[in-house]
């Protein structure tokens, strides 16, 4: 996607409609909380710190790699315009042995059977279906799908459940791949996992958030607790 000028949200005229609203992508320091804050949303909505703190869901396989890469500054993140089905880009960290990578991609078996991001469609005789773009091509043209939609598709049903354990395992053995997506923006987290070099809790990127370190020693940035919105995989949950 190419993004220009029309799409720079103006918080100003957001917060001129007299709503609580929250701003996203790139706030998951205790200076973002604070900007967010002063340009008049009641907080930041923030998701890596929590997906990569030791209560998520994440399986600790890939929560370990990504802290390493992440430690040694190697983590890499793209934004796929491809990936989700939903036509939405997708972030994904490009961890070997995931379906970030090429050669897992292209070795998985093409299949839908989840269907949690299919969408309805009525076909000519005016019957109402579903179909998801990462679904077997010749199915998807079959319900009067644009095969064009589906290259570069990723099952995100399979590889989400995947990333925290819960993959399914075929009956010819195949083993479904992870797709681990965080921010591109991993400034933030980087910069916990210098105070926390063993990894750290909610509780604590809360608190750090809210200007103190994981301790508890006043870091001068301080803001109110419902100010942080906890988001993990889309999902709000605080």
């Amino acid at each position: 996607p190419v993004y220009g000028p029309r799409d720079q949200a103006d918080p100003a005229r957001v917060a001129a409609l007299g709503m609580p609203f929250w701003l996203a992508g790139g706030y998951g320091s205790p200076e973002g909380v604070k900007a967010a804050l002063a340009a008049g949303a009641a907080g930041a909505q923030v998701g890596t710190l929590f997906a990569l703190s030791s209560e998520s869901g994440l399986r600790g396989t890939l929560r370990d790699r990504l802290l390493r890469d992440l430690g040694n500054r190697s983590l890499r993140v793209r934004t796929d315009p491809l990936a989700s089905p939903t036509g939405f880009p997708f972030k994904v960290a490009q961890l070997p042995g995931t379906l970030a990578d090429e050669t897992v991609y292209s070795e998985r078996p093409r299949l839908c059977d989840l269907g949690y991001l299919r969408v309805p469609f009525v076909d000519a005789e005016g019957r109402v279906g579903y179909r998801c773009a990462s679904e077997p091509v010749h199915l998807y043209a079959r319900k009067g799908g644009d095969v064009a939609d589906t290259r570069g598709r990723q099952c995100l049903c399979n590889a989400l459940t995947s990333n925290v354990g819960l993959g399914q395992t075929r009956r010819d053995g195949y083993a479904e791949a992870p797709l681990v997506t965080v921010g591109a923006d991993v400034d933030g987290a980087a910069r916990l996992l210098e105070l926390a070099p063993a990894g750290w809790t909610a509780h604590q990127a809360v608190s750090w958030l809210l200007g103190a370190w994981p301790l508890g020693e006043a870091a001068g940035v301080t803001v109110p607790h419902s100010a942080v919105r906890v988001v993990v995989d889309g999902v709000a949950v605080r």
